[in-house]
Protein backbone atom coordinates (compact mmCIF):
# COMPACT_ATOMS: atom_id res chain seq x y z
CA UNK A 1 0.00 0.00 0.00
CA UNK A 2 1.58 3.44 -0.74
CA UNK A 3 1.82 6.02 1.99
CA UNK A 4 -0.26 9.26 1.62
CA UNK A 5 1.79 12.20 0.24
CA UNK A 6 -0.18 14.89 1.40
CA UNK A 7 0.74 17.09 4.63
CA UNK A 8 -2.33 16.31 6.67
CA UNK A 9 -2.64 14.27 9.63
CA UNK A 10 -1.66 10.55 9.46
CA UNK A 11 -1.93 7.99 11.88
CA UNK A 12 -0.54 4.70 11.81
CA UNK A 13 -0.65 1.75 13.66
CA UNK A 14 2.24 -0.89 15.27
CA UNK A 15 1.10 -4.21 16.41
CA UNK A 16 4.46 -5.87 18.00
CA UNK A 17 3.54 -9.79 18.00
CA UNK A 18 6.70 -11.22 18.67
CA UNK A 19 6.12 -12.59 22.07
CA UNK A 20 4.89 -16.03 23.00
CA UNK A 21 2.60 -15.70 26.16
CA UNK A 22 4.59 -18.62 28.59
CA UNK A 23 1.29 -17.74 30.86
CA UNK A 24 -1.81 -18.37 28.91
CA UNK A 25 -0.90 -22.18 28.47
CA UNK A 26 -0.79 -22.52 25.01
CA UNK A 27 1.50 -24.77 22.47
CA UNK A 28 1.50 -22.31 20.34
CA UNK A 29 2.09 -18.57 20.90
CA UNK A 30 -1.06 -17.24 22.07
CA UNK A 31 -1.76 -14.67 19.42
CA UNK A 32 -2.18 -17.36 17.09
CA UNK A 33 -4.67 -19.55 19.24
CA UNK A 34 -7.97 -19.70 17.76
CA UNK A 35 -10.99 -17.56 19.59
CA UNK A 36 -14.59 -17.78 18.50
CA UNK A 37 -13.59 -19.15 14.59
CA UNK A 38 -10.07 -17.17 14.09
CA UNK A 39 -6.60 -16.84 15.56
CA UNK A 40 -6.40 -14.08 18.10
CA UNK A 41 -4.48 -11.67 16.29
CA UNK A 42 -7.07 -11.66 13.49
CA UNK A 43 -9.75 -10.22 15.34
CA UNK A 44 -6.77 -7.06 16.49
CA UNK A 45 -6.38 -7.32 12.66
CA UNK A 46 -10.21 -6.91 11.92
CA UNK A 47 -10.54 -3.79 14.32
CA UNK A 48 -7.91 -1.67 12.91
CA UNK A 49 -9.06 -2.22 9.39
CA UNK A 50 -11.98 -1.08 10.35
CA UNK A 51 -10.52 2.37 11.23
CA UNK A 52 -10.55 4.51 8.20
CA UNK A 53 -8.25 6.94 9.22
CA UNK A 54 -5.61 4.70 9.47
CA UNK A 55 -3.17 4.98 6.87
CA UNK A 56 -0.78 2.04 7.72
CA UNK A 57 0.53 -0.43 9.84
CA UNK A 58 3.01 -2.72 10.67
CA UNK A 59 2.68 -6.21 12.63
CA UNK A 60 6.21 -7.13 14.23
CA UNK A 61 6.94 -11.03 14.25
CA UNK A 62 9.85 -12.79 15.75
CA UNK A 63 12.31 -13.24 12.87
CA UNK A 64 11.60 -17.52 13.18
CA UNK A 65 7.88 -16.75 13.56
CA UNK A 66 6.43 -20.19 12.02
CA UNK A 67 2.73 -19.17 12.05
CA UNK A 68 2.09 -16.12 10.44
CA UNK A 69 2.31 -17.23 6.87
CA UNK A 70 -0.54 -19.82 7.50
CA UNK A 71 -2.44 -17.01 8.59
CA UNK A 72 -1.88 -14.84 5.69
CA UNK A 73 -2.75 -17.69 3.70
CA UNK A 74 -5.76 -17.74 5.39
CA UNK A 75 -6.90 -14.28 6.04
CA UNK A 76 -4.67 -11.42 3.72
CA UNK A 77 -3.91 -8.24 5.14
CA UNK A 78 -4.56 -4.94 3.33
CA UNK A 79 -3.85 -2.76 5.97
CA UNK A 80 -0.54 -4.31 7.56
CA UNK A 81 2.39 -5.20 6.37
CA UNK A 82 4.63 -8.46 8.11
CA UNK A 83 8.15 -7.21 9.58
CA UNK A 84 10.51 -9.90 10.95
CA UNK A 85 12.00 -8.01 13.55
CA UNK A 86 10.53 -8.41 16.80
CA UNK A 87 12.85 -8.02 19.55
CA UNK A 88 13.34 -9.48 23.00
CA UNK A 89 11.13 -7.35 24.88
CA UNK A 90 7.87 -5.32 24.08
CA UNK A 91 9.74 -2.15 23.69
CA UNK A 92 12.56 -3.36 21.00
CA UNK A 93 9.62 -5.09 18.82
CA UNK A 94 7.40 -1.56 18.90
CA UNK A 95 10.69 0.54 18.22
CA UNK A 96 11.62 -1.79 15.35
CA UNK A 97 7.45 -1.14 13.97
CA UNK A 98 8.89 2.52 14.12
CA UNK A 99 12.19 2.16 12.35
CA UNK A 100 10.06 -0.10 9.56
CA UNK A 101 7.03 3.09 9.40
CA UNK A 102 9.92 5.34 8.86
CA UNK A 103 11.89 3.32 5.97
CA UNK A 104 8.22 2.85 4.30
CA UNK A 105 7.61 6.71 3.99
CA UNK A 106 6.53 7.65 7.58
CA UNK A 107 7.72 11.08 8.99
CA UNK A 108 8.34 12.17 13.05
CA UNK A 109 5.37 14.40 13.04
CA UNK A 110 2.85 11.24 12.42
CA UNK A 111 0.80 9.75 14.58
CA UNK A 112 1.04 5.90 16.00
CA UNK A 113 -1.02 3.79 17.67
CA UNK A 114 0.39 0.58 18.91
CA UNK A 115 -1.61 -1.93 20.56
CA UNK A 116 -1.25 -5.49 22.21
CA UNK A 117 -1.94 -8.67 19.42
CA UNK A 118 -3.55 -10.03 22.46
CA UNK A 119 -6.62 -7.32 23.23
CA UNK A 120 -8.35 -8.70 20.41
CA UNK A 121 -11.39 -7.52 21.60
CA UNK A 122 -11.05 -3.86 20.91
CA UNK A 123 -13.57 -1.74 18.11
CA UNK A 124 -12.95 0.40 15.74
CA UNK A 125 -14.91 2.65 18.23
CA UNK A 126 -12.29 2.60 20.87
CA UNK A 127 -9.50 3.43 18.51
CA UNK A 128 -11.85 6.17 16.72
CA UNK A 129 -12.17 7.51 20.22
CA UNK A 130 -8.53 7.73 21.20
CA UNK A 131 -7.41 9.06 18.09
CA UNK A 132 -9.93 11.97 18.64
CA UNK A 133 -9.19 12.36 21.86
CA UNK A 134 -5.11 13.01 20.97
CA UNK A 135 -5.01 14.05 17.21
CA UNK A 136 -4.81 17.55 18.76
CA UNK A 137 -2.71 16.83 22.28
CA UNK A 138 0.71 17.92 22.62
CA UNK A 139 1.90 14.98 23.98
CA UNK A 140 -0.77 12.02 22.89
CA UNK A 141 -2.49 9.61 25.07
CA UNK A 142 -3.51 5.76 25.93
CA UNK A 143 -7.10 4.21 26.42
CA UNK A 144 -7.37 3.10 29.97
CA UNK A 145 -9.81 1.95 32.51
CA UNK A 146 -10.39 3.51 36.31
CA UNK A 147 -9.59 0.68 38.60
CA UNK A 148 -12.70 -0.27 40.23
CA UNK A 149 -11.75 -3.11 42.71
CA UNK A 150 -9.83 -2.58 45.95
CA UNK A 151 -6.07 -2.27 45.24
CA UNK A 152 -3.78 -4.32 47.96
CA UNK A 153 0.01 -4.51 48.30
CA UNK A 154 1.64 -7.58 49.25
CA UNK A 155 4.24 -8.71 51.53
CA UNK A 156 5.08 -12.45 52.16
CA UNK A 157 1.85 -13.92 50.75
CA UNK A 158 -0.26 -11.83 53.03
CA UNK A 159 -1.77 -7.69 52.36
CA UNK A 160 0.67 -5.46 53.84
CA UNK A 161 -1.68 -2.47 52.68
CA UNK A 162 -4.99 -0.79 51.22
CA UNK A 163 -4.01 1.38 48.75
CA UNK A 164 -5.97 4.25 47.51
CA UNK A 165 -7.75 3.52 44.22
CA UNK A 166 -9.15 7.03 43.70
CA UNK A 167 -6.64 7.97 41.05
CA UNK A 168 -6.14 4.74 39.87
CA UNK A 169 -5.87 3.56 36.37
CA UNK A 170 -5.19 0.06 34.55
CA UNK A 171 -3.26 0.73 31.61
CA UNK A 172 -4.62 -0.43 27.87
CA UNK A 173 -3.95 -0.19 24.41
CA UNK A 174 -3.33 1.59 21.53
CA UNK A 175 -1.84 4.47 22.89
CA UNK A 176 -1.01 6.99 20.74
CA UNK A 177 2.09 8.93 20.33
CA UNK A 178 3.94 10.93 17.73
CA UNK A 179 6.53 8.68 15.46
CA UNK A 180 9.11 10.89 16.43
CA UNK A 181 8.73 11.23 19.89
CA UNK A 182 7.92 7.67 21.14
CA UNK A 183 10.85 6.48 18.85
CA UNK A 184 12.88 9.26 21.44
CA UNK A 185 11.62 8.12 24.55
CA UNK A 186 12.06 4.36 23.76
CA UNK A 187 15.92 5.02 23.12
CA UNK A 188 15.64 6.79 26.24
CA UNK A 189 14.05 4.77 28.35
CA UNK A 190 15.68 0.99 27.27
CA UNK A 191 13.66 -2.06 26.81
CA UNK A 192 12.56 -2.64 30.49
CA UNK A 193 9.93 -0.35 30.19
CA UNK A 194 6.21 -2.59 29.48
CA UNK A 195 4.27 0.08 27.67
CA UNK A 196 4.73 3.07 25.36
CA UNK A 197 3.57 5.49 28.15
CA UNK A 198 5.96 4.31 30.57
CA UNK A 199 8.72 5.82 28.17
CA UNK A 200 7.02 9.29 27.20
CA UNK A 201 6.96 9.55 31.02
CA UNK A 202 10.54 8.98 31.31
CA UNK A 203 10.80 11.86 29.15
CA UNK A 204 8.83 14.13 31.86
CA UNK A 205 5.63 14.17 29.93
CA UNK A 206 2.16 12.89 31.06
CA UNK A 207 0.07 10.99 28.47
CA UNK A 208 -3.12 11.58 28.72
CA UNK A 209 -5.31 8.92 29.79
CA UNK A 210 -8.46 8.49 27.67
CA UNK A 211 -11.90 6.13 29.14
CA UNK A 212 -11.71 2.52 27.62
CA UNK A 213 -13.71 -0.61 28.27
CA UNK A 214 -13.19 -3.28 31.16
CA UNK A 215 -13.80 -5.30 27.69
CA UNK A 216 -10.94 -4.33 26.45
CA UNK A 217 -8.32 -6.64 27.84
CA UNK A 218 -5.50 -8.40 27.33
CA UNK A 219 -5.91 -12.48 26.91
CA UNK A 220 -2.98 -13.62 29.72
CA UNK A 221 -4.17 -16.34 31.21
CA UNK A 222 -6.07 -20.06 30.53
CA UNK A 223 -9.32 -18.67 31.32
CA UNK A 224 -9.00 -15.82 29.42
CA UNK A 225 -9.89 -17.09 26.43
CA UNK A 226 -13.60 -18.35 27.19
CA UNK A 227 -14.07 -15.03 28.23
CA UNK A 228 -12.75 -13.45 25.57
CA UNK A 229 -15.13 -15.78 22.97
CA UNK A 230 -17.96 -15.01 25.24
CA UNK A 231 -17.79 -11.76 23.93
CA UNK A 232 -17.08 -11.95 20.28
CA UNK A 233 -19.62 -14.65 20.17
CA UNK A 234 -22.48 -12.08 21.69
CA UNK A 235 -21.57 -9.40 19.14
CA UNK A 236 -23.09 -9.00 15.76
Amino acid sequence: MSLHTSTSMRFFAVIPCAGFGSRAGTAMPKQYQPIAGLPMVVHTLNAFAGVQRISKGVLVLAPDDAHMDGVLTAHPLSLFSTSRTGGATRAESVLAGLRELLKQGAQDADWVLVHDAARCLVTPAQINALIDACQNDAVGGLLAHKLADTLKTEKNGRVAQTVDRADKWLAQTPQMFRIGLLLQALEHAGAVVTDEASAIESMGLSPLLVPGNAQNFKVTYPEDFALAAAFLNSRP
